[in-house]
């Protein structure tokens, strides 16, 4: 090919090149173009949104205390600001307005004057709107008066603020309601009948209410009942109560899905009403162990997602739950069952104290697998990682927990899993190794003062996604060993065949005698309630 020929084919080239390259920036100056107009659009219809929300929906004059105020409503908040005369200097006088977000209004009423046993009708007197208020971690109700004789101003008042309030899709309307009268010192159902259900009433939330009378009545129950008739479930009990519920609903979601092998994120929500000795799942999402708390945050349906664990054993599911000990935990629970008539508060002191005198370490085999970021929001198969992904220890250990959620308590402000959150796809896993009764006690002692329960040699945690745990051999200890008798303290006795290690899932003993799989499995319930950062502390433990 000549010289010239060759100059006119690279000339061609350097032609075409531009050409596309000229073609694709036009492109690209197109799409830039498109997504800056829908960007601006997004803009727009959120500004219309927001004007639409703050537009004067009704404007009129009530007496808030002694003075008349010029009141105004939207559709998110409801401000007024006293009406003052005009001063002799024709001064302006610039006054705050109060601000009421109807967010955090639960129930509207007409007010009215009526004489004594008269329970319908009487003279208009304005509206009554009924709020709450935050008081630290608790939520308190309060009233704001409206008042205002005209009733045809007070009913279009009235009227539009039912309507606005029912707008929210998020706030229950109709309950499924759980009463373990057994919970603790047998209070729940004189909670519910107090604290809770005048609330729910004042508030239009309708209930259907099952007392429960044993224990898997909660789950026999929510086997069968029609789920799709309720907005919510609530649970008016302890932390054994909450734990059947909440494995309750997560079997009827896989039952409802067709799905026995996978976990399902269950629809309906859970309420948690604290009846019971430690509250733990309420303490989490709360922060409180307060009814009125608990009652608000399910009537302003404030929902927080919260992962959960899978507890397993040679492939057989045992339970959903959120925190599991062995070793320490479980044999302290395992001493407090057998003292069921002992008042709650001395039967766990007294099971504390003991299994600490009669201190013994488990021999087992520790395999975790460690939380990584990808596995955050993903429910995954830690099977699926290999054996490989494993870190495995053997030894022996005083005490072994693993906690989804940071169970926040009295007895812990801070929480027995503090590392942790709510929903961060993760547990806590914290292995206490063989030490000295006294140093484990310093470690169990400081759960109670801020910090440092973790900070010794023999303490470890991680973040984990999955936590296998097998006893290396079947040798326990009697827990009826006769001091009458004179036998040893410290002898170990092999257990006989079908012996079962006794194990704390959420409060409630399970015996299981072989190696225990724990999952987690990220946000797969919903509780009402918010994430919390400490618990109030108002209990002070005698134990030591």
């Amino acid at each position: 090919m000549s010289e010239p020929e060759e100059e006119l084919q690279g000339e061609q080239r350097d032609s075409t090149k531009k050409k596309k390259k000229k073609k694709k920036e036009k492109r690209s100056a197109k799409k830039k173009k498109k997504k800056k107009e829908e960007e601006e659009e997004e803009v727009v219809e959120e500004e219309e949104e927001e004007e639409n929300c703050e537009c004067v929906v009704l404007r009129g004059i009530f007496k808030l205390g002694k003075k008349s105020h010029d009141v105004l409503l939207t559709r998110t908040r409801l401000t007024w600001i006293p009406i003052t005369p005009e001063t002799p200097t024709a001064e302006v006088c610039v006054l705050q307005p109060g601000v009421l977000l109807l967010r955090d209004v639960f129930a509207v009423k007409v007010k009215r004057r009526r004489a004594a046993g008269q329970l319908l009708g009487g003279p208009v007197l304005g509206v009554a709107l009924f709020c709450c208020r935050r008081k630290g971690r608790r939520l308190e109700e309060e009233t704001l008066h409206l008042h205002n004789a005209s009733a045809e101003h007070t009913q279009s008042w009235y009227n539009t603020l039912k309507e606005l309030l029912a707008e929210s899709s998020i706030r229950p309307r109709y309950l499924k309601v759980f009463i373990n009268p057994s919970s603790h010192k047998k209070e729940a159902v004189h909670i519910y009948r107090e604290h809770v259900a005048p609330l729910f009433k004042m508030a239009d939330v309708r209930t259907d209410i099952t007392v429960t009378e044993r224990k898997g009545h909660a789950l026999s129950v929510m086997k069968e009942c029609k789920l799709d008739e309720y907005d919510g479930v609530v649970c008016v009990g302890g932390d054994g109560s909450v734990a059947e519920l909440c494995h309750a609903l997560v079997l009827r979601a896989q039952l409802d899905a067709d799905s026995p092998e996978k976990p399902v994120k269950p629809v309906l929500p859970l309420g948690i009403i604290p009846a019971g000795s430690t509250d733990v799942v309420s303490c989490s999402v709360h922060g409180v162990r307060d009814p009125v708390t608990a009652a608000l945050h399910i009537i302003l349906g404030h929902l927080q997602q919260v992962d959960m664990c899978s507890f397993s054993s040679l492939g057989q599911l045992v339970r959903f739950g959120f925190s599991a000990m062995f070793g320490f935990g479980g044999r302290s629970l395992a001493r407090a069952e057998k003292k069921r008539w002992m008042p709650s508060s001395r039967r766990r002191e007294y099971a504390l104290v003991k299994t600490l005198a009669r201190l013994r370490p488990e021999d087992c085999q520790l395999s975790f697998l460690p939380a990584k970021k990808s596995n955050r929001n993903q429910d995954q198969d830690p099977e699926s990682e290999g054996e490989e992904s494993w870190t495995t220890n053997q030894g022996l250990y005083l005490s072994i927990s693993i906690m989804s959620i940071p169970c926040l308590s009295p007895h812990a402000p801070q929480g027995l899993a503090p590392n942790t959150s709510l929903a961060n796809g993760s547990a806590a896993l914290i292995a206490v190794g063989n030490t000295s009764r006294s140093e484990f006690i310093k470690h169990l002692k400081r759960y109670s003062s801020s910090s440092g329960q973790f900070s010794f040699s023999f303490v470890e945690t991680q973040a984990v996604s999955a936590v296998r745990i097998c006893p290396r051999s079947l040798i326990g200890w009697s827990e009826e060993e006769s001091e009458e008798e004179g036998e040893s303290k410290t002898s170990p006795i092999i257990q006989s065949e079908g012996a079962a290690f006794p194990w704390n899932i959420d409060g409630e003993l399970v015996e299981i005698a072989n190696e225990v799989l724990v999952r987690v499995h990220p946000q797969l319930i919903t509780l009402y309630g918010e994430e919390v950062d400490e618990a109030e502390s108002t209990v002070s433990c005698s134990c030591f």
